[in-house]
């Protein structure tokens, strides 16, 4: 149905068409993590970044939660291409074709950097932070004992914003796309963003430079890197709208 012939109750009904889908692809998701959380919370107990440190459970029902913490985080990883497929096909029929095309695209990249960002937060950022508060630790004489539930809380606290925050550069151009932001408008606002990654920064990470310095400057990086790609899609943008004016002033 053409969206423009549709009524509020039409599109109240494609959205919950669209958020059933979403919650069965997620339960599914849900039963197939949890074949896959233990074996990955095992591996992640035994990385090199914690090998010497000892996971306790201070509650009887500590394990059982961070097991449904990780199937749940899992699930949403496995879902999210479906629900950004959900959200393209519910606002697709506003859009033009070849723009249909180009946000289609958007999915697959978003994903990438979704996990590229959690990739990075595990590998780089993480190992930082815990040498750091080990090391505070150990200089103000505090035996250091990690439980289970708090050690994969704080986990997901630092790898799943990041990943969040990875998305950056595919909001800005989506938001060019529909005409939403200029590149004009990104670098007359970038000292303000700057200011909000500063203090996103400061908030995921422990108080020292270093850390901080890690995350700050790959997210002030993604800021200068979305300004780019918006310029290439407010381009794109103006020659498909001056195409679409030539074909409708052009004599039948």
């Amino acid at each position: 149905m053409d969206q423009k012939n549709m009524t509020i109750l039409d599109h109240i009904e494609e959205l919950r068409k669209r958020l059933v889908i979403i919650v069965v692809f997620f339960v599914l998701a849900v039963i197939v993590s949890f074949f896959l959380s233990q074996p990955l919370i095992k591996w992640l107990q035994h990385a090199s970044i914690v090998h010497d440190i000892t996971m306790n459970a201070f509650r009887v029902t500590d394990p059982f939660k961070v097991f449904m913490q990780m199937a749940f985080v899992l699930a949403f990883i496995m879902t999210s291409p479906v629900i950004l497929y959900q959200l393209w096909a519910f606002i697709s029929p506003g859009l033009l074709e070849k723009e249909r095309r180009v946000t289609l695209s958007y999915i697959p990249v978003s994903v990438t950097l979704f996990l590229a960002g959690v990739l990075f937060a595990y590998f780089v950022l993480f190992p930082f932070v815990i040498r750091f508060m080990l090391g505070l630790s150990g200089n103000m004489d505090i035996q250091t004992t990690i439980g289970i539930n708090e050690y994969f809380h704080f986990l997901f606290q630092i790898t799943i914003p990041f990943g969040v925050l990875f998305q950056l550069p595919v909001v800005v151009l989506f938001l060019t796309r529909l005409g939403i932001v200029t590149p004009a408008f990104l670098r007359q606002v970038r000292k303000y963003a700057y200011f909000i990654l500063i203090v996103v920064a400061a908030f995921i990470t422990p108080p020292d430079v270093i850390s901080h310095m890690m995350v700050t400057v790959p997210l002030l990086l993604l800021y200068e890197i979305s300004i780019w790609i918006s310029k290439i899609g407010y381009k794109k943008a103006q020659a498909s709208q001056a195409e679409q004016e030539r074909a409708i002033n052009e004599p039948q």
